[in-house]
């Protein structure tokens, strides 16, 4: 006689030494498609190593006490199942996790969702030992339907129906898979560009005008903004700067560094003799 189980109740596995855990659900259109995974926990309640999950693309664990089986379809049901060998399993494992995961859509777009769990020592035939129906399923992308564990020398199942959005990879992870991203959609960060001087133009060439296509580097020589209300300083060019260093920004230049020399076959005039400097700023202007 088939034991219906609620959500979070448990039965003894007495007598039994093998099971098959079935993944069954109604095929739907648009619906998606669903695998069955194991993951074999040590007494830390983690896998010992990946090799401890059992899936897909690993469906044979090392020991050979666990095995993932081919899908199966019986009119408009699906099956996916797992064979957990429980008499031999390692004496480390405490747990077998049997969990599910959706393809294509979530498991909120299922109909008939359930677990069965056979005595594989009945036959093909035999009526399941439990069934547990999955009727709160949300738009998830992975579920832990239940758990086989150890209790007093025998072992046990729960039923769980705990949903995972992070999906398969979370659900994994959380029980110490890891779980390599190799996701196309995931972009790497940028790498930080190196700080200091940028490299200059070769002597010349002209860099990138506003609304050009030129691909250049920077144009030389080009103008700091500065704050409003201070008058823009004239920056040298490199060659004027020379091993004087660079224009500091907000404070006047010597002159050698601010414009180059004059040529030298130009006589320097002496200013008329009338000539004389305005006042500089109100702080110069007669006081009454």
């Amino acid at each position: 006689m088939t034991r219906v189980m609620p959500k979070g109740s448990n039965i003894p596995l007495a007598a039994v030494d093998a099971v098959r855990a079935v993944l069954r659900w109604r095929v739907a259109p648009g619906g998606p498609d669903v695998d069955v995974v194991a993951l074999l926990l040590g007494p830390d309640g983690r896998v010992r190593g990946d090799e401890d999950f059992v899936f897909y693309n690993q469906p044979r664990h090392p020991t050979g006490r666990v095995r993932h089986r081919a899908k199966t379809r019986r009119g408009e049901d699906l099956s996916d199942t797992l064979d957990i060998d429980l008499a031999r399993l390692p004496p480390d494992i405490e747990r077998v996790v049997v969990g599910g995961a959706a393809e294509g859509g979530h498991f909120g777009q299922l109909t008939e969702l359930c677990v069965l769990l056979y005595d594989i020592a009945r036959g093909p035939d035999a009526e399941p030992l439990a069934r547990f129906d999955i009727t709160d399923a949300t738009t998830v992308g992975a579920m832990l339907c239940g758990e086989i564990y150890r209790r007093s020398g025998g072992w046990k199942f729960r039923a769980i129906g705990q949903g995972y959005s992070s999906g398969l990879s979370g659900l994994a992870t959380d029980f110490g898979v890891t779980v390599d991203d190799d996701d196309p959609n995931t972009a790497e960060p940028a790498a930080p560009q190196p700080q200091g001087p940028q490299q200059q133009p070769p002597q010349g060439t002209r860099g990138p005008q506003q609304g050009g296509s030129q691909q250049a580097g920077p144009q030389q020589g080009t103008a700091q903004p500065q704050p409003q209300g201070v008058p823009q300083q004239q920056v040298a060019s490199p060659q004027a700067q020379g091993a004087a260093g660079t224009v500091s920004y907000g404070y006047p230049q010597p002159l050698s560094q601010a414009l180059p020399p004059l040529p030298s076959h130009l006589p320097l005039l002496p200013p008329p003799p009338d000539f004389a400097l305005p006042p500089q700023g109100p702080q110069f202007l007669p006081v009454d």
